[in-house]
């Protein structure tokens, strides 16, 4: 370390911490793990972006479960939003150190999630008619 660097802080960069772990997998798979994450973030979006869509939609369907809905998809776009950096961080150390790839823990809980949300949103607009 030369005069005019900084000192590491306490524990070091998290990107550090990262690097010094394993080796270099083929940058191709670090690109797709970067893209999935990517992904994920644009599911975040979406979700946070129906939510609000679902607040401003008017009468709709019932303002409470309006609402309830609303709340629910943003709350589940905050929360792929949070654990997108997690799953793209326990992938990266998996191909960092040669070990074999985390599972998508998220994937079901959101597949079966928003499947029922559907359901329940297509019940309340029948229900409206």
């Amino acid at each position: 370390m030369s005069a005019t660097e900084p000192p590491d802080p306490p524990g070091g960069r998290w990107t550090d911490r990262l690097l010094a772990e394993g080796s270099d997998p083929d940058p191709r798979f670090t690109l797709a793990n970067e893209r999935t994450f990517l992904a994920w973030i644009r599911t975040a979006l979406a979700l946070i972006a129906g939510g609000i869509g679902l607040a401003l939609a008017g009468d709709l369907v019932e303002p409470v479960l309006r609402n309830v809905l609303a709340a629910g998809f943003a709350a589940t776009g905050a929360l792929v939003a949070a654990l997108a950096f997690r799953r793209w961080l326990r992938t990266e150390r998996a191909l960092r150190r040669a070990e074999t790839l985390p599972p998508p823990a998220l994937a079901p809980i959101m597949s079966y999630g928003l499947a029922v949300a559907a359901i329940v949103l297509l019940a309340a607009l029948l229900a409206t008619r």
